[in-house]
């Protein structure tokens, strides 16, 4: 396992570009598949739905057995594979990345900074209010305002400490496990995502969700990169962000169907 983890440690960077277009292919793929399913609903002359009961429950589960499992290898840290592998590229990316990319890399990862999230959040709930989209601005407000009190529990709950590193391009501090910026980028970008897919022309959907998944990927992946964050942090942050995505999102299609049928 060492040499596989020195090897992408090495090759950090190139990874991370691949990881970022794989990510954009799985999303232009979910879009392709929403996109048939919306042309199905209006052939039928039904309401197209965002996000389908019976798909929510699917990822729902996926999102947490993924969590529970992740969890559970870094509970049992000193039998766990996943733990092993976590230190070795932390300790083979900290002595292999160079100060110019990680410069890069921090400046990328402070698009998920809870300030940057939190200014875009009041702006994006002020132009909701303006177009008095009532109900997509309570969605908005509720999902964006359980970020920070879920994971804190979360991290509470572990206590795991970050991984240490000395470039001083980005310090924090707190508890590692699961990463804040992988589950809030990924509520903050997949609520705007689901927002402006209710607002915008369909011909714009590809491009929102294409950079929903492009902005989600590159903003967990750089705090791996930049070593204040385990690997497993961040996919670990990816299933609990997920999963309360995916209730604000059912929770808002469910509660718009019900007001169209009152």
């Amino acid at each position: 396992m060492n040499d596989l983890v020195e090897w992408i440690a090495g090759h950090a960077l190139p990874l991370w570009a691949v990881l970022l277009v794989l990510a954009c292919l799985a999303g232009d793929a979910a879009w392709q598949w929403n996109r048939r399913q919306h042309e199905a609903a209006l052939r039928d002359s039904r309401e197209p739905i965002v996000l389908r009961g019976r798909t929510a429950a699917g990822l729902l589960v996926a999102s947490a057995l993924l969590f529970a499992a992740i969890a559970l290898a870094v509970a049992v840290e000193a039998h766990s594979w996943l733990s092993g592998f976590d230190l070795a590229l932390a300790q083979d990316l900290s002595e292999q990345m160079q100060p110019p990319a990680l410069r890069l890399v921090a400046a990328v990862s402070h698009l998920g900074d809870l300030g940057s999230v939190a200014a875009a959040a009041v702006l994006v709930l002020a132009v909701l209010l303006w177009r008095r989209q009532l109900h997509l601005a309570t969605c908005w407000t509720i999902a964006l305002a359980g970020i920070v009190p879920l994971n804190s529990g979360l991290k509470a709950l572990f206590q795991r400490p970050r991984p240490l590193h000395s470039h001083g391009f980005i310090v924090e501090h707190g508890w590692s496990f699961p990463s804040g910026h992988a589950f809030g980028a990924i509520v903050f970008y997949g609520m705007l995502a689901y927002v402006l897919l209710r607002l915008l022309p369909h011909r714009w959907h590809r491009l929102v969700v294409a950079v929903a998944v492009a902005m989600v990927s590159v903003i967990g992946l750089s705090r791996i990169v930049l070593q204040v964050h385990y690997f497993s942090d961040v996919i670990a942050g990816y299933a609990s962000g997920s999963a309360w995505l995916v209730l604000c999102i059912a929770g808002s299609e469910y509660w718009r169907g019900r007001t169209k049928d009152a």
